[in-house]
């Protein structure tokens, strides 16, 4: 049987692979690496075509948001023809079993703030959808089986350098573990919150844009992948854990990535 890189290669040469970040310190650790890059700006965003690690790839800065990452997902896949679309960068960690530095890859996405208001409670219903107009069984969007499982075997084995105790680090390199990512237009910095979606949706990690891309990407028919790594632990010292962590820990959400670009 052909290798991983054997029977991607050839697909990889003839089509561009979208990259996003949210923000300015995540897209960094991407675009000092890009070569031959050539930049032009489409609707609030800079689009820089080049080659990453010698695979063509769209890397663009999406800015904070669900509709952000809507806006720029939708042009990666249509005015870019990207093949798949990954974003890489930090989150929230909703799982008490993990630690600053980890490293959360998306089985599924769910956007948490989507649903019907009853009683003064959300119960959470598939974006885009309300149960009584245009009912639906799905919650979420599920990564293709075939990437998630090229993603898998690719990282087995794979141990990351731990984070500096500046960074929020321990003596333990950062775990790579794959689950659901929840995604809202909140920044979560309440530990109430935080346990109660980790509970009622058993998301791993919470971010502000994945669950929208994966909403385009499924609206275009096109493989997406979210790489999020644990900048804070969504709770009452979040912000500060993000200001302090947010570079060193997007640099671990970067090396992911390009040790993915050959199954993506």
């Amino acid at each position: 049987m052909k290798s991983d890189r054997a029977v991607h290669a050839r697909h990889n040469e003839r089509v561009t692979l979208g990259l996003i970040c949210a923000i300015e310190p995540e897209r960094a650790h991407l675009g000092r690496e890009l070569v031959g890059a050539r930049s032009e700006t489409v609707a609030h965003a800079r689009f820089d075509t080049g080659r990453l690690d010698g695979h063509d790839v769209v890397l663009v800065g999406a800015g904070m948001g669900k509709v952000n990452a809507a806006v720029v997902a939708t042009l990666l896949a249509d005015r870019f023809g990207c093949r798949a679309v990954v974003f890489s960068g930090v989150a929230g960690g909703l799982d008490p079993a993990l630690e600053i530095g980890d490293i959360v890859i998306s089985d599924r996405a769910i956007q948490h703030d989507a649903g019907v208001i009853d009683d003064d409670r959300l119960e959470h219903y598939q974006a885009g959808h309300v149960p009584f107009i245009n009912p639906t069984e799905l919650l979420g969007y599920v990564v293709d089986p075939l990437l998630r499982d090229r993603v898998r075997r690719r990282l087995a084995g794979l141990t990351l350098p731990p984070l500096s105790r500046a960074a929020g680090g321990t003596d333990a390199p950062p775990q790579i573990t794959y689950g659901t990512v929840l995604t809202g237009d909140q920044f979560l910095h309440c530990e109430t919150t935080r346990d109660r979606l980790h509970g009622e949706l058993g998301g791993s990690a919470v971010d502000m844009e994945g669950g929208a891309v994966a909403q385009v990407c499924a609206s275009f028919g096109i493989p997406w992948l979210l790489i999020r790594a644990l900048s804070d632990l969504a709770g009452r010292d979040s912000r500060f854990d993000f200001a302090a962590f947010v570079d060193e820990v997007a640099a671990g959400s970067a090396t992911i990535l390009r040790r993915l670009l050959p199954v993506l």
